[in-house]
């Protein structure tokens, strides 16, 4: 939610009237629009992905996808997992609020490191079928993509599916979310090849116990944001059966304990 967002002045209206506003899920922007979101960290949770994704390339070259979730609008989400995946990668980015603006050949520094190309940067909607379409307008531009970045797993999945249909099998697939279907699912089956899992259970329970505290306290206690960031970070964890040296990350099993739908 932006400043401009018809949400904003419900927002400000209730904080004028005396009221604490807690935000799940995605930070607004600017993010003292609310008085304290829990949300996951999506830049680190596509650090996390790329990371891998370096390790697990050993250095061979990077023929990178980019299935992004739009490409006509800006969307903190989606800008934080793209520019994060490339960081994990070791590929510098021109400007981390925006995607698609980084070099489109060069180095990548994470693991043993080695050469890159990102072919495309292409609107996967967050959705199988679009994913799929988007992978698709990748190939079509080179069938050597051995790496796809994508927003979440249902586009992962989509993306995968082209590859198959193009007879390409080895490619390293990554995406962002981890929900248990379809999700790990993917990720269990070896179509993904990790995921960087979310909790928003989580979100909602510290937003419910920072009420009741608040509540309980005359708001004298207030939650506050993790260091160095303008939420509360409420957990990323790397799911792979596939480990990286030097990359944490939790097993298939572990992240069906915590996954959600």
């Amino acid at each position: 939610m932006s400043s401009s967002s018809p949400g904003w002045s419900a927002i400000d209206s209730a904080r004028n009237e005396g009221l604490y506003v807690i935000a799940l899920d995605t930070p607004t922007d600017p993010a003292d629009i609310a008085d304290i979101t829990f949300a996951t960290d999506n830049f680190k949770a596509g650090e996390l992905i790329g990371q891998w994704t370096a390790g697990t390339l050993n250095g061979k070259k990077a023929t990178i996808a980019m299935i992004d979730l739009f490409n006509d609008k800006i969307v903190t989400v989606d800008v934080n997992r793209d520019q994060g995946f490339l960081t994990g990668m070791g590929i510098d980015t021109a400007d981390k609020a925006k995607n698609g603006d980084e070099a489109k050949t060069g180095k990548y520094t994470g693991g043993k490191g080695g050469d890159y190309e990102i072919v495309c940067n292409e609107p996967g909607g967050g959705a199988a079928d679009k994913g799929k379409t988007a992978m698709e307008n990748c190939l079509s531009k080179s069938k050597d993509i051995n790496v796809v970045y994508s927003i979440n797993e249902p586009s992962g999945g989509g993306a995968a599916e082209a590859l198959q249909d193009a007879g390409i099998k080895d490619a390293i697939v990554v995406s962002v979310d981890g929900g248990c279907d379809p999700g790990l699912k993917l990720v269990e089956e070896g179509t993904i090849g990790a995921t960087s899992q979310q909790y928003p259970v989580k979100m909602a329970e510290l937003g419910v116990e920072a009420i009741k505290k608040i509540v309980d306290t005359d708001g004298a206690e207030k939650p506050q944001n993790s260091p160095g960031l303008d939420f509360y970070d409420t957990g990323v964890a790397l799911v792979t059966d596939k480990p990286v040296e030097g990359v944490p990350s939790i097993t298939v099993e572990e992240g069906k304990k915590l996954c959600w739908g």
